[in-house]
Protein backbone atom coordinates (compact mmCIF):
# COMPACT_ATOMS: atom_id res chain seq x y z
CA UNK A 1 0.00 0.00 0.00
CA UNK A 2 2.58 2.39 1.06
CA UNK A 3 4.62 1.62 -2.22
CA UNK A 4 1.16 2.59 -4.46
CA UNK A 5 1.06 5.57 -2.87
CA UNK A 6 4.55 6.68 -3.17
CA UNK A 7 4.12 5.49 -7.06
CA UNK A 8 1.12 7.40 -6.99
CA UNK A 9 3.25 10.91 -5.89
CA UNK A 10 5.78 10.34 -8.06
CA UNK A 11 3.58 10.34 -10.94
CA UNK A 12 1.89 13.27 -9.77
CA UNK A 13 5.15 15.25 -9.59
CA UNK A 14 6.31 13.88 -12.89
CA UNK A 15 2.92 15.45 -14.48
CA UNK A 16 3.55 18.79 -12.78
CA UNK A 17 7.45 18.97 -13.96
CA UNK A 18 5.75 17.92 -17.91
CA UNK A 19 2.99 20.85 -17.58
CA UNK A 20 5.46 23.57 -16.91
CA UNK A 21 7.67 22.53 -19.92
CA UNK A 22 4.30 22.38 -22.21
CA UNK A 23 3.09 25.84 -23.75
CA UNK A 24 0.45 27.23 -22.22
CA UNK A 25 -3.14 26.06 -23.77
CA UNK A 26 -4.14 29.61 -26.68
CA UNK A 27 -6.77 31.96 -25.99
CA UNK A 28 -9.60 32.18 -28.25
CA UNK A 29 -9.45 34.53 -30.34
CA UNK A 30 -12.57 37.38 -30.10
CA UNK A 31 -12.22 38.89 -33.38
CA UNK A 32 -15.10 41.60 -32.01
CA UNK A 33 -12.28 43.25 -30.06
CA UNK A 34 -8.86 41.97 -31.49
CA UNK A 35 -7.99 44.10 -34.47
CA UNK A 36 -4.71 41.64 -35.64
CA UNK A 37 -2.72 38.57 -34.68
CA UNK A 38 0.37 36.73 -35.00
CA UNK A 39 0.55 33.13 -35.89
CA UNK A 40 2.93 31.73 -33.80
CA UNK A 41 4.67 27.76 -33.39
CA UNK A 42 5.87 26.74 -29.92
CA UNK A 43 6.84 23.12 -30.26
CA UNK A 44 4.71 21.09 -32.43
CA UNK A 45 1.96 23.41 -31.30
CA UNK A 46 0.62 26.44 -34.04
CA UNK A 47 -1.78 29.18 -32.98
CA UNK A 48 -3.15 32.58 -33.40
CA UNK A 49 -2.09 35.15 -30.89
CA UNK A 50 -2.89 38.36 -30.13
CA UNK A 51 -1.57 41.88 -30.68
CA UNK A 52 -2.44 44.02 -27.72
CA UNK A 53 -0.21 46.73 -28.78
CA UNK A 54 -1.63 47.68 -31.98
CA UNK A 55 0.65 50.67 -33.91
CA UNK A 56 -1.74 53.99 -33.71
CA UNK A 57 -0.27 55.10 -37.53
CA UNK A 58 -2.69 56.52 -39.70
CA UNK A 59 -3.19 56.87 -43.55
CA UNK A 60 -2.29 60.48 -42.85
CA UNK A 61 0.87 60.68 -41.18
CA UNK A 62 2.39 58.34 -44.39
CA UNK A 63 3.24 61.56 -46.63
CA UNK A 64 5.17 61.06 -50.32
CA UNK A 65 3.64 58.40 -51.51
CA UNK A 66 0.30 59.64 -52.34
CA UNK A 67 -0.52 57.48 -55.55
CA UNK A 68 0.55 53.65 -53.79
CA UNK A 69 -1.48 54.54 -50.32
CA UNK A 70 -4.47 55.58 -52.86
CA UNK A 71 -4.14 52.72 -54.90
CA UNK A 72 -4.13 50.17 -51.83
CA UNK A 73 -6.56 52.15 -49.83
CA UNK A 74 -9.09 52.17 -52.60
CA UNK A 75 -8.25 47.71 -53.16
CA UNK A 76 -8.92 47.29 -49.54
CA UNK A 77 -12.06 49.36 -49.20
CA UNK A 78 -13.22 46.89 -52.19
CA UNK A 79 -12.90 44.10 -50.12
CA UNK A 80 -13.82 45.25 -46.94
CA UNK A 81 -17.41 46.13 -48.88
CA UNK A 82 -17.48 42.24 -50.72
CA UNK A 83 -16.17 43.22 -53.86
CA UNK A 84 -13.46 41.99 -55.76
CA UNK A 85 -10.27 43.10 -55.06
CA UNK A 86 -6.62 41.40 -55.19
CA UNK A 87 -3.78 40.23 -53.20
CA UNK A 88 -1.13 42.92 -53.44
CA UNK A 89 2.88 43.09 -53.18
CA UNK A 90 4.44 46.13 -52.21
CA UNK A 91 8.02 46.10 -53.07
CA UNK A 92 11.06 48.81 -53.38
CA UNK A 93 13.37 50.94 -51.40
CA UNK A 94 13.64 50.07 -47.60
CA UNK A 95 11.78 52.50 -45.24
CA UNK A 96 9.57 54.14 -47.76
CA UNK A 97 6.31 52.93 -45.93
CA UNK A 98 5.18 49.87 -47.09
CA UNK A 99 4.69 47.89 -43.66
CA UNK A 100 3.41 51.11 -42.34
CA UNK A 101 0.86 51.26 -45.05
CA UNK A 102 -0.67 47.91 -43.94
CA UNK A 103 -0.80 48.48 -40.30
CA UNK A 104 -2.91 52.27 -41.09
CA UNK A 105 -5.36 50.18 -43.31
CA UNK A 106 -6.45 48.78 -39.90
CA UNK A 107 -6.92 51.63 -38.42
CA UNK A 108 -8.56 53.13 -41.40
CA UNK A 109 -11.02 49.84 -41.63
CA UNK A 110 -11.36 48.42 -38.35
CA UNK A 111 -14.61 49.66 -38.25
CA UNK A 112 -15.70 48.11 -41.32
CA UNK A 113 -14.42 44.22 -40.10
CA UNK A 114 -11.13 44.48 -41.00
CA UNK A 115 -8.49 42.27 -39.07
CA UNK A 116 -5.31 41.31 -39.84
CA UNK A 117 -2.93 38.53 -38.95
CA UNK A 118 0.52 38.04 -39.60
CA UNK A 119 2.72 35.31 -40.48
CA UNK A 120 6.14 34.67 -40.90
CA UNK A 121 7.91 33.87 -44.24
CA UNK A 122 9.05 30.38 -42.06
CA UNK A 123 5.84 29.95 -41.64
CA UNK A 124 3.46 30.50 -44.64
CA UNK A 125 3.71 26.61 -45.02
CA UNK A 126 1.23 27.17 -42.43
CA UNK A 127 -0.99 29.16 -44.71
CA UNK A 128 -3.79 26.64 -45.31
CA UNK A 129 -4.59 26.12 -41.58
CA UNK A 130 -4.77 29.57 -40.86
CA UNK A 131 -7.39 30.32 -43.62
CA UNK A 132 -9.63 27.24 -42.40
CA UNK A 133 -9.44 29.06 -39.20
CA UNK A 134 -10.62 32.00 -40.04
CA UNK A 135 -12.57 31.15 -43.26
CA UNK A 136 -15.99 31.09 -41.70
CA UNK A 137 -16.15 34.43 -39.53
CA UNK A 138 -18.09 37.30 -40.96
CA UNK A 139 -14.69 39.54 -40.58
CA UNK A 140 -12.21 40.52 -43.53
CA UNK A 141 -8.96 39.26 -43.09
CA UNK A 142 -5.34 40.66 -44.26
CA UNK A 143 -2.64 37.80 -43.95
CA UNK A 144 0.05 40.02 -43.83
CA UNK A 145 3.40 38.82 -44.59
CA UNK A 146 6.61 41.36 -44.18
CA UNK A 147 9.50 41.63 -46.39
CA UNK A 148 9.35 38.28 -48.33
CA UNK A 149 12.32 36.87 -49.50
CA UNK A 150 12.95 32.86 -50.70
CA UNK A 151 15.48 30.50 -52.14
CA UNK A 152 13.88 28.89 -54.99
CA UNK A 153 13.64 25.18 -53.11
CA UNK A 154 12.02 26.96 -50.25
CA UNK A 155 8.74 25.32 -49.04
CA UNK A 156 7.15 28.29 -48.00
CA UNK A 157 7.55 30.04 -51.11
CA UNK A 158 5.96 26.31 -53.03
CA UNK A 159 3.22 27.13 -50.04
CA UNK A 160 2.48 30.49 -50.89
CA UNK A 161 2.63 30.15 -54.89
CA UNK A 162 -0.52 27.09 -54.02
CA UNK A 163 -2.49 30.05 -51.82
CA UNK A 164 -1.89 32.39 -54.41
CA UNK A 165 -2.69 30.37 -57.74
CA UNK A 166 -6.75 29.96 -56.58
CA UNK A 167 -7.00 28.25 -53.34
CA UNK A 168 -7.29 30.80 -51.53
CA UNK A 169 -10.17 32.55 -53.36
CA UNK A 170 -12.05 29.50 -54.26
CA UNK A 171 -12.28 28.45 -50.29
CA UNK A 172 -12.10 31.67 -48.52
CA UNK A 173 -13.45 35.10 -50.00
CA UNK A 174 -12.96 36.77 -46.92
CA UNK A 175 -9.09 36.68 -47.04
CA UNK A 176 -6.61 38.19 -49.20
CA UNK A 177 -2.70 38.65 -48.78
CA UNK A 178 -0.76 41.86 -48.76
CA UNK A 179 3.00 41.00 -49.10
CA UNK A 180 6.57 44.02 -48.48
CA UNK A 181 9.74 42.96 -50.12
CA UNK A 182 12.71 44.35 -50.58
CA UNK A 183 12.67 41.79 -54.41
CA UNK A 184 10.15 42.70 -57.42
CA UNK A 185 10.18 39.00 -58.19
CA UNK A 186 10.92 37.44 -54.35
CA UNK A 187 13.52 35.46 -55.31
CA UNK A 188 17.16 35.67 -56.21
CA UNK A 189 18.22 36.53 -59.57
CA UNK A 190 21.29 34.93 -60.73
CA UNK A 191 23.13 35.39 -64.46
CA UNK A 192 23.52 31.72 -65.07
CA UNK A 193 19.35 31.60 -65.19
CA UNK A 194 19.70 34.44 -68.01
CA UNK A 195 22.73 31.90 -69.84
CA UNK A 196 20.34 29.62 -69.85
CA UNK A 197 17.47 31.43 -72.13
CA UNK A 198 17.02 30.70 -75.80
CA UNK A 199 16.42 32.12 -78.99
CA UNK A 200 13.95 31.58 -81.54
CA UNK A 201 14.57 31.50 -85.32
CA UNK A 202 13.95 34.73 -85.85
CA UNK A 203 15.94 36.23 -82.91
CA UNK A 204 12.87 36.41 -80.50
CA UNK A 205 14.43 35.78 -76.80
CA UNK A 206 12.90 33.11 -74.78
CA UNK A 207 13.39 33.62 -71.48
CA UNK A 208 14.15 29.71 -69.21
CA UNK A 209 12.07 27.88 -67.24
CA UNK A 210 14.00 29.00 -64.24
CA UNK A 211 13.14 32.83 -65.34
CA UNK A 212 10.13 31.72 -65.76
CA UNK A 213 9.32 30.36 -62.36
CA UNK A 214 10.84 33.30 -60.33
CA UNK A 215 8.53 35.96 -62.36
CA UNK A 216 5.31 33.27 -61.62
CA UNK A 217 5.04 34.12 -57.63
CA UNK A 218 4.66 38.01 -58.16
CA UNK A 219 2.56 37.48 -60.76
CA UNK A 220 0.10 35.91 -58.75
CA UNK A 221 -0.30 39.25 -56.75
CA UNK A 222 -2.92 41.00 -58.72
CA UNK A 223 -1.87 44.91 -57.31
CA UNK A 224 2.03 45.18 -57.60
CA UNK A 225 2.77 48.65 -55.59
CA UNK A 226 6.79 50.34 -56.25
CA UNK A 227 8.10 52.59 -53.87
CA UNK A 228 11.55 54.75 -54.55
CA UNK A 229 14.15 56.61 -52.93
CA UNK A 230 12.42 59.59 -51.58
CA UNK A 231 13.90 63.55 -53.12
CA UNK A 232 15.32 66.08 -50.41
CA UNK A 233 12.01 68.21 -50.90
CA UNK A 234 9.99 65.14 -49.82
CA UNK A 235 12.10 64.04 -47.11
CA UNK A 236 11.83 67.30 -45.71
CA UNK A 237 7.71 67.33 -45.91
CA UNK A 238 7.77 64.59 -44.15
CA UNK A 239 10.09 65.46 -41.44
CA UNK A 240 7.79 68.64 -41.03
CA UNK A 241 4.95 66.42 -40.61
CA UNK A 242 6.19 64.52 -37.67
CA UNK A 243 8.06 67.65 -36.29
CA UNK A 244 4.34 68.82 -35.84
CA UNK A 245 2.97 65.74 -34.26
CA UNK A 246 5.55 66.61 -31.31
CA UNK A 247 4.51 70.36 -31.04
CA UNK A 248 7.37 71.48 -33.74
CA UNK A 249 8.06 73.06 -36.38
CA UNK A 250 11.08 73.20 -39.35
CA UNK A 251 13.72 75.95 -38.15
CA UNK A 252 16.71 76.34 -40.32
CA UNK A 253 18.61 74.27 -37.30
CA UNK A 254 16.44 71.58 -38.13
CA UNK A 255 16.74 71.54 -41.58
CA UNK A 256 19.86 71.21 -41.44
CA UNK A 257 20.49 68.39 -38.51
CA UNK A 258 17.24 66.39 -40.47
CA UNK A 259 19.90 66.33 -43.96
CA UNK A 260 22.75 65.30 -41.36
CA UNK A 261 20.59 62.83 -40.56
CA UNK A 262 19.63 61.40 -43.47
CA UNK A 263 23.03 61.91 -44.95
CA UNK A 264 24.21 59.78 -41.92
CA UNK A 265 22.12 57.16 -42.44
CA UNK A 266 22.51 57.12 -46.19
CA UNK A 267 18.96 57.66 -47.12
CA UNK A 268 16.21 59.69 -47.38
CA UNK A 269 12.76 57.30 -46.30
CA UNK A 270 10.16 58.38 -44.22
CA UNK A 271 11.37 55.96 -41.71
CA UNK A 272 14.21 58.05 -41.58
CA UNK A 273 12.26 61.17 -41.66
CA UNK A 274 10.13 59.80 -38.46
CA UNK A 275 13.39 58.60 -36.60
CA UNK A 276 14.76 62.34 -36.69
CA UNK A 277 11.57 63.92 -35.52
CA UNK A 278 11.74 61.49 -32.45
CA UNK A 279 15.35 62.29 -31.66
CA UNK A 280 14.65 66.40 -32.50
CA UNK A 281 11.75 66.26 -30.32
CA UNK A 282 13.84 64.44 -27.50
CA UNK A 283 16.34 66.86 -27.54
CA UNK A 284 14.09 70.03 -27.64
CA UNK A 285 11.01 69.46 -26.29
CA UNK A 286 11.82 69.22 -22.69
Amino acid sequence: MNLSDDFISQLQNLMQQVQTLLPPTPASIDWQQTLACRWRTVGKQSYLEAIDDLSPICLNDLQGITRQKSEIRRNTAQFVHKLPANNVLLTGARGTGKSSLVKALVNEFKADGLRVIEVDRDLLIDLSDIIKQIAHCPQRFIIYCDDLSFSADDASYRALKTVLDGSLHAGSDNVLIYATSNRRHLLPEYMRDNLQSSRSEDGELQPSEAIEDKVSLSDRFGLWLSFYAMSQDTYLEIVTHWLLSYGLTLTPEARTAALQWALGRGNRSGRSAAQFAKDWAGRHNS
